[in-house]
């Protein structure tokens, strides 16, 4: 869902270094997976086609349970991480505001032992898994293509770096005046449209859970209600939370629209608004009116 009428309030750069640190989240898994030349070769000369029209990618283990377990993890991860920051740049780094740090870095730091746990199940048994490979793969198993133990275990990494948020005036080089004036003015900004992109990847992401679970509160004309799921509940209390730790200009709509989605979810469960129509109206006409608070979604 895309709002091209947003419009983000003015930010002050100091404000926002003080509020926010930047995360840069890196996770490598092996692909397991290799081109084979011969067998691509193959495939075009059979078809007597043009050569490099077709490839034939193999995978090495074919589908070993315990490499597949760190590639959905990873994905889930990498989810995880972009649920709990916002967007700065395209090199990956992203915003993540100071009073979300702690639960953050506990969490983070619990995920990466168990992607190293996974990591540890898979070596344990990948000369199992080599072995079985040759019996899956045929004529296209090639010993050598296979790493080593010690090479594959550099094939994963998990790794997290905190960097701090620079003032839009933090020069530390000497240049002439006019440079550095012109340079904080750009820096500054950039400053602003990084900050507009992290708040409307915010205010998007809570519009449409927001969205999402007032269409699961609907009863229709013949009395069918929607289902609710726990995890659209979820995804608004933690984008609230989000939305709150984001308003670093102190923006009352913004203020006022956290405070109707959090009184609109205190206290309800999924059971209430599936077992009390009562509770279930009023929880959809709260969230209906938080959404509308909500300033510049166009």
């Amino acid at each position: 869902m895309t709002y091209t009428n947003f419009t983000a309030p003015s930010v002050s750069a100091p404000t926002i270094s003080s509020a926010s640190m930047l995360v840069e989240l890196s996770i490598s898994v092996w692909t397991g997976r290799k081109k084979d030349k011969r067998a691509s070769d193959d495939v075009v000369s059979s078809n007597y086609a043009d050569a490099g029209v077709a490839s034939v990618n193999k995978k090495l283990l074919g589908d070993c349970n315990e490499l597949v377990a760190i590639q959905k993890f990873a994905a889930n991860v990498r989810t995880g991480h972009y649920a709990m920051t916002m967007p700065w740049s395209d090199s990956g780094l992203r915003l993540l505001p100071t009073a979300k740090y702690f639960k953050y870095q506990q969490q983070i730091t619990a995920l990466q032992t168990e992607f190293f746990q996974l990591v540890q199940t898979f070596l344990d048994a990948y000369d199992w898994e080599v072995m079985r490979a040759q019996t899956k793969l045929g004529n296209l198993f090639v010993r050598d293509e296979y790493p080593t133990i010690d090479s594959l275990r550099e094939k994963f990494g998990f790794r997290i770096n905190y960097i701090p948020l620079p003032d839009a005036g933090d020069w530390r080089v000497d240049m002439e005046n006019e440079t550095k004036s012109a340079l904080q003015t750009q820096y500054t900004q950039f400053y602003q449209e990084q900050m507009q992109t992290a708040m409307r990847d915010v205010w998007e992401r809570l519009h449409e859970q927001v969205a999402r679970f007032i269409k699961q509160l609907d009863v229709d004309v013949e009395g069918k209600k929607g289902k609710i799921f726990q995890s659209t509940i979820d995804h608004v209390r933690s984008l609230t939370d989000m939305l709150g730790m984001a308003n670093f200009t102190n923006d009352p709509n913004l203020s006022l629209a956290e405070a109707r989605l959090r009184s609109a979810l205190r206290d309800v469960s999924q059971s209430d608004l599936k077992n009390n129509d009562d509770i279930r109206e009023e929880t959809k006409l709260a969230m209906q009116q938080a959404i509308a608070a909500l300033p510049s979604l166009g």
